[in-house]
C-alpha cells in the first residue's frame, strides 16, 4: 500500500522573505508562526548571526492542505529556466471565454504585486494558460 507523503517545494533565491511574502498574496498562504521562543520573526532575525539572518523563510497554506513553500538565500541569481514551475490553477473547470477572462482577471490581479506576463498560451479551444514571473524571475503559469 502506497503512503500519501507532504511536500514542502523549495525555492533558491535573493530574498527569502519578499519572495515567501509574494506567494502568499499569490496563493492566499500565510506565514508562519515565528520559531518557539520569539514573538516575532524580526525578534529570530535579530538573534541568529548575521550570516544567518534572513536567510530562509516559509509560507503555508492556512487549510494545511497545499505544499509549504520554502525559500532559502543562495549566493548565486537565476541563470536558466526553471526546470520545475508551479501552475496556479485559476481556471480549473472553466472553458473558452470564460477560461481566458478567469485567467486574465487573475494575471491583472498580480501585476501590481510584482509579477511579469510573459505570454499567453492558447490554441483557440478551451485550453489555455499565462506565463508569469514572479519577484525573482522564476517561472509560474496562471493554468
Amino acid at each position: 500500500m502506497s503512503m500519501i507523503r507532504k511536500v514542502q517545494v523549495t525555492f533558491d533565491c535573493a530574498d527569502p522573505e519578499r519572495l515567501a511574502r509574494f506567494w502568499c498574496e499569490v496563493l492566499g498562504y500565510e506565514v508562519p508562526s515565528p520559531p518557539a521562543g520569539f514573538a516575532t520573526w524580526d525578534a529570530y532575525h535579530a538573534a541568529q548571526p548575521e550570516e544567518k539572518r534572513g536567510a530562509w523563510f516559509a509560507c503555508q497554506d492556512p487549510s494545511g492542505v497545499g505544499p509549504r513553500l520554502f525559500f532559502q538565500r543562495v549566493p548565486e541569481g537565476k541563470v536558466v529556466k526553471n526546470r520545475v514551475h508551479l501552475d496556479v490553477r485559476v481556471g480549473t473547470g472553466l472553458r473558452g471565454e470564460e477560461r481566458l477572462a478567469a485567467l486574465e482577471a487573475e494575471c491583472a490581479r498580480l501585476l501590481p504585486l510584482g509579477a511579469v506576463r510573459e505570454r499567453l498560451l492558447y490554441d483557440g479551444g478551451d485550453d489555455a494558460c499565462i506565463v508569469m514571473r514572479d519577484i525573482e524571475d522564476n517561472e509560474f503559469c496562471l493554468d
